[in-house]
């Protein structure tokens, strides 16, 4: 026999609420209970001309040498470590929001480039990575000709 069961729509907002709650805090609270500290990944954008592809990632504060590129299999991948200034006794720190520790983010670029080309710059805490592609993949006007 079905057990009929009355709709409570208190209790339904109250789990919704809950839900919420969850959601902003790992979304958006560093120090939340279950939210894993120290791992992060520069936001980036991946662009496309007809010669290369660009990213543009950006890495706030670090200098050339705290970053590795590497590029392996048709994989792009930017690391680095974003270190911790000197904590002073003298201070009571009421927040910390900065992010601190190593970071990896790994691209699939999705047709052949030339590994060997590809070019960084880092420019006001923002690092351009041109990706050359290859030839075979640039595109090409074909000439009909007539016989």
């Amino acid at each position: 026999m079905a057990t009929l069961m009355r709709w409570d729509p208190v209790q339904e907002a109250m789990t919704l609420r809950e839900a919420m709650n969850r959601l902003f805090e790992e979304s958006f609270v560093p120090n939340a209970p279950g939210h894993n500290v120290g791992s992060f990944a520069p936001a980036l954008d991946l662009s496309e001309t007809a010669e290369a592809y660009l990213i543009e990632a950006a890495v706030p504060g670090l200098k050339a040498e705290d970053l590795s590129i590497t590029f392996e299999n048709g994989v792009l991948t930017i690391s680095g470590e974003v270190r911790q200034s000197e904590e002073s006794k003298e201070r009571n720190y009421h927040r910390v929001e900065r992010r601190y520790g190593s970071f990896s983010r790994s691209i699939s670029l999705p047709v052949t480039v030339r590994g060997d080309a590809i070019e960084a710059k880092l420019e006001s805490g923002v690092l351009h990575l041109n990706i050359p592609k290859a030839e075979e993949v640039k595109p090409r006007k074909i000439t009909v000709n007539v016989s």
